[in-house]
């Protein structure tokens, strides 16, 4: 049986959808100002593989994920850079498609966007207002009144005592009490047109945390049986949902609570706030990343090493990025293709009855423990090249799909450049690698060596090509296949 670590009774549980058979599952998706970094790319990818496996293990699932564009930073970018609101975040909702096809992120069955949900919203403040959980300050905002809500802090194991404001902006002092948050923000004379809705308290927009309140209930229903997010949603996004929703209608949110861990840089959490993330698309692109189109040419070899470098850690660990980190993962996907390459995949689906496939699964169903699941296509990688064991390699293939992996041809693969193997880094990086044409002259000019019988000449351009991060496999009937290292 399924078991997932719930964030809210902090123990792992007995997986039990309210409905059998069937998920509905909400996760709080991006804010479209920006590019993503890699962080976001560790949410994307850790949320992937949990509704690839509720899947793969028979459930029915509905998965939401939503995309805010209506915010502060969407707004200023749009005024900086003289675009209408819905330019901006149309541009970059291309851009993070654009992204989650590079990782081999499946699109969520339901991408609800904000704007679209406006009334939902003030019918949940409406519901507040009635019962004394939310009032109209003298600024025009309609604040959420956090006392009167008993359960808050539920979630993130905080007092009241402990908690500050949990809005996006400084504490105003027409709040009645400093923990209140904002339902509703009063219309500015300077923002532009498109930026205000007309509701009962006036011009303006929702705050940021009523959206997932109002998306989640109206497409999914209550009780979800899970939530999910980043790390840094627990305090204040998801509490603050918590209170909304459940205030607004009784009963309970969300059965399950689940939050990834962050990646560090440094030991600090990669964060645009902080200036210390690095974009998908400088990770993957093929040559510069583009900074000024949504779409761009995807280098699939490393596309699938940073995929790689996510899922061989468990969602909630928080994970270290570094270049260095980044070519381990590059060496490491490496051996797994190397094994597919060296023996050909034999076997149509998954054999559940051997034994990496019950370790496989018996990790995947421990809280979607995916760093147990690489594991056992490590084991069945070793297992194909020992015994030449065309079983094991497509057990490896099959089990490798059900976490995004292991799909591309391992000839492709290895002829693909990077910037992340062992190899690539003593050249210089996969820009100053020698290109496929190169590579193919030399390797014709060493055939016609060797049919000379000049294999001093051979054995040298063996060696040049060699130093260059190639490798050449002879295969039977003069065929010569090439591989990066």
């Amino acid at each position: 049986m399924l078991h997932i670590y719930n964030t809210l009774s902090r123990t792992k549980e007995a997986f039990k959808p309210v409905h059998a058979g069937e998920v509905r599952m909400y996760v709080c998706g991006m804010t479209v100002y920006d590019y993503c970094h890699l962080g976001h790319a560790r949410m994307l990818v850790s949320f992937d593989v949990v509704q690839r496996w509720l899947r793969a293990s028979g459930y029915a699932v509905d998965y939401v994920r939503n995309i805010t564009d209506i915010d502060d930073k969407i707004i200023r970018r749009a005024v900086e850079t003289g675009r209408r609101m819905h330019e901006v975040t149309d541009y970059f909702i291309d851009a993070m498609h654009a992204d989650e096809g590079a990782l081999g992120v499946a699109r969520p069955d339901q991408e609800p966007r904000a704007t679209q949900y406006v009334g939902e919203m003030l019918d949940i403040i409406g519901r507040l207002e009635q019962k004394g959980l939310a009032y109209q300050a003298d600024d025009g905002d309609v604040n959420y009144s956090v006392r009167g809500f008993p359960g808050y802090g539920k979630l993130s194991g905080k007092t009241l005592d402990d908690l500050r404001a949990g809005e996006r902006v400084a504490v105003d002092s027409s709040k009645r009490d400093p923990l209140d948050f904002v339902l509703w923000k009063a219309a500015k004379p300077e923002e532009p047109p498109e930026t205000k809705w007309e509701s009962p308290y006036g011009f303006g927009r929702p705050g940021w945390h009523i959206e997932c309140s109002a998306m989640s209930k109206s497409l999914l229903g209550l009780p979800l049986d899970i939530h999910g997010g980043g790390p840094d949603l627990k305090f204040p996004h998801h509490e603050n949902e918590i209170a909304q929703t459940e205030g607004a209608f009784g009963g309970t949110l969300a059965n399950i609570w689940m939050h990834c861990g962050p990646l560090m840089v440094d030991a600090d959490k990669m964060s645009k706030s902080l200036g210390n993330f690095r974009t998908i698309r400088q990770t993957i692109a093929q040559g510069e990343a583009p900074d000024s189109q949504a779409e761009y040419t995807v280098n699939p070899r490393e596309a699938e090493m940073l995929r790689f470098f996510i899922v061989r850690n468990h969602y909630r660990s928080p994970q270290n990025y570094t270049p260095d980190n980044l070519v381990d993962a590059q060496n490491a996907l490496d051996r797994l293709y190397q094994a597919l390459q060296n023996v050909a995949p034999d076997g149509a689906g998954i054999d559940w009855d051997e034994t990496q496939a019950q370790a496989f699964k018996a990790a995947m169903d421990d809280d979607f423990n995916s760093s147990g699941a690489v594991a056992a296509l490590f084991e069945l990688a070793g297992q194909a090249n020992r015994q030449r064991d065309g079983r094991a390699a497509g057990q490896l293939k099959a089990l490798g799909a059900l976490l995004g992996l292991l799909q591309q041809d391992p000839v492709a693969y290895f002829q693909s450049p990077t910037r992340y193997s062992s190899a690539a880094m003593q050249q210089g990086g996969a820009g100053e690698q020698l290109d496929a044409a190169a590579i193919e002259a030399l390797i014709a000019e060493r055939a016609q060596a060797k049919q000379a019988r000049d294999f001093a000449r051979a054995d040298a351009i063996r060696a040049e090509l060699r130093a260059a991060g190639i490798e050449l496999d002879d295969k039977p009937g003069g065929v010569t296949q090439w591989r990066r290292a």
